[in-house]
């Protein structure tokens, strides 16, 4: 449990540690974010598929293969859904040429608060890792989610500011966004370990929702500012990586 805990507590604090970085860079280079999103990504997609899918298909029995489509079309459509409803923006397209203050801040809560809620299965998936019994594939999960969530807590801090959120006040609204991930992260760890019988649909449930990320999200962020070649490549190098420390590990 202890192990649970430090990991949730990692998994938000890497929001708050990006948040930081945001204050010290404010004005990073669309190259250098794309770069650094596209290894997490590529580190995210080995997380998925390593220690989610492949666990999911090993723990589901008879009916693994059904069971863990299943789970990673559901984790993927409770995406969708939410998207439906909070579209979680990486950017915010026209904050910086909107003229009226309080329309500013109202699109710059809106993607703040979008990220919190995106972050909230990115943290089940994270605690449903620590199910499978296999503690080094659960830190590998944890570590990719965390690493995407440093660029992330970047991004929140320039449009908090522009639109005259004071500083204070902007580092908690990125806090919280880190801390509502802490909280998924216990829940997924709480479920699995209640019942050991959604383990299989559990794991492929959030491989789902982190491809669903991937592919939706961070690939498309990643290749709109014409550093898709890098980005791709640091996607790679990213996947590669996991790929070594789970053969190393296992």
């Amino acid at each position: 449990m202890r192990l649970v805990l430090l990991t949730a507590l990692g998994v938000g604090g890497a929001t708050i540690f990006g948040s930081a970085i945001g204050f010290l860079f404010k004005k990073l280079s669309h190259r250098f974010s794309d770069i650094v999103l596209a290894f997490a990504a590529g580190v995210m997609l080995a997380a998925a598929i390593l220690g989610l899918i492949l666990p999911s298909l090993e723990y589901g029995g008879k009916f693994a293969l059904l069971v863990t489509i299943a789970g990673i079309f559901t984790g993927a459509l409770c995406l969708n859904l939410i998207d439906k409803l909070v579209p979680h923006l990486h950017k915010l397209a026209g904050v910086e040429k909107e003229k009226h203050p309080d329309a500013k801040l109202g699109k710059v809560l809106l993607f703040v608060g979008a990220i919190a809620i995106h972050n909230l299965p990115e943290g089940i998936a994270a605690g449903v890792g620590f199910g499978s019994d296999d503690p080094a594939q659960a830190l590998i999960i944890a570590g990719g989610i965390a690493l995407q969530n440093i660029p992330e807590g970047m991004v929140i801090i320039g449009p908090m500011l522009a639109a005259g959120v004071s500083p204070a006040r902007t580092f908690i609204a990125a806090a919280l966004t880190g801390v509502v991930e802490v909280v998924g992260t216990l829940i997924g760890y709480f479920a699995v370990a209640l019942s050991q019988a959604i383990l299989p649909f559990a794991l492929a449930f959030a491989g789902g929702t982190m491809l669903y990320v991937i592919s939706d999200e961070m690939i498309p962020e990643t290749h709109a500012h014409g550093s898709q070649r890098g980005a791709t490549y640091s996607l790679l190098i990213g996947f590669c990586i996991m790929l070594i420390t789970d053969v190393l590990l296992g």
